[in-house]
C-alpha cells in the first residue's frame, strides 16, 4: 500500500528525522512521492501508521536505506494499492519485454509490483539494475486464480529474477516460492500481516479464499 502525507504529516516527520535524511524527505515532499505502508511497531499507537521511505541503492557501494516512519492516520491524505505491472512497464529496463510477456499471459490475475521496480516507476529514480529482483504480488480469489497465477511465476522466474508475494483475503501475504514448495514439500508457511509475522498451514490460508469465492 502506498500513502502520500499531508502537510501536516510532513511537518510530523520532519520534527522527528535524522539529519542526514533532511534532504531526502524534502525531496519526497516537494515531488509529492508516496511512503511505503509497513508493518506496524510493536510500541506503536493504536491511531499510528507505520511508513518506510526506501531509498536508490548507493552508487558506490550499492547500500540501501530504508528510512523508517512514523504518522497519524488523519496525517495520511490518501492511499493506494500497489503499483500495477502494467503501468510499470516502460520504467522496467532491462527487464521490460520479458515483464511484458508476463504481464499479456497475467490477464484478470491483476499482477502489482512493489520494490526497486514500483520505486523506480514512482520516482522516476535509479532503483533498478540487472541484478535486480522483480518483486510481484497477486491477490487469488478463488483456488483456481492461486493455482494459475503459482504456475504462471514459476514459468516466468526461468527468464525473470521474480520475486514477491501472494496475498490472500485480509491482508495475509506469503512468498509465492515458499508457497509452490509448501504444496510440494507440504509443511507451513511463514505468513506476514501488517500486524504480525505468524507460521501457518496451507489449508486454512485455502480456507479464505473458499469463503471469499
Amino acid at each position: 500500500m502506498l500513502a502520500w502525507l499531508t502537510e501536516a504529516g510532513w511537518r510530523s516527520v520532519m520534527r522527528s528525522a535524522q539529519n542526514e535524511h533532511m534532504l531526502a524527505l524534502k525531496l519526497w515532499q516537494s515531488q509529492d512521492w508516496p511512503l511505503v505502508v509497513r508493518r506496524l511497531d510493536a510500541d506503536a499507537a493504536p491511531d499510528e501508521v507505520c511508513l518506510g521511505l526506501p531509498l536508490p541503492p548507493d552508487e558506490a557501494t550499492g547500500a540501501k536505506i530504508r528510512i523508517s516512519l512514523r504518522v497519524r492516520r488523519e496525517e495520511i491524505a490518501k492511499t493506494r494499492p500497489a503499483t500495477t505491472l502494467r503501468s510499470s512497464l516502460p520504467s522496467a529496463s532491462p527487464f521490460r519485454e520479458r515483464l511484458a510477456a508476463l504481464c499479456e499471459e497475467a490477464g484478470a490475475l491483476g499482477l502489482r509490483v512493489y520494490g526497486s521496480l514500483a520505486m523506480q516507476t514512482l520516482t522516476g529514480m535509479p532503483y533498478l539494475s540487472p541484478r535486480s529482483d522483480v518483486d510481484v504480488l497477486f491477490h487469488p480469489a478463488s483456488r483456481q486464480q492461486l493455482d494459475q497465477g503459482i504456475a504462471l511465476l514459476v514459468r516466468h522466474a526461468v527468464s525473470l529474477p521474480l520475486d514477491g508475494e501472494v496475498v490472500f483475503p485480509g491482508g495475509q501475504a506469503v512468498s509465492w516460492k515458499e508457497w509452490q514448495l509448501a504444496m510440494t514439500h507440504p509443511a507451513k508457511v511463514m505468513v506476514k500481516a501488517l500486524q504480525s509475522v505468524r507460521l501457518a498451514d496451507t489449508a486454512s490460508l485455502l480456507a479464505t479464499l473458499q469463503e471469499a469465492s
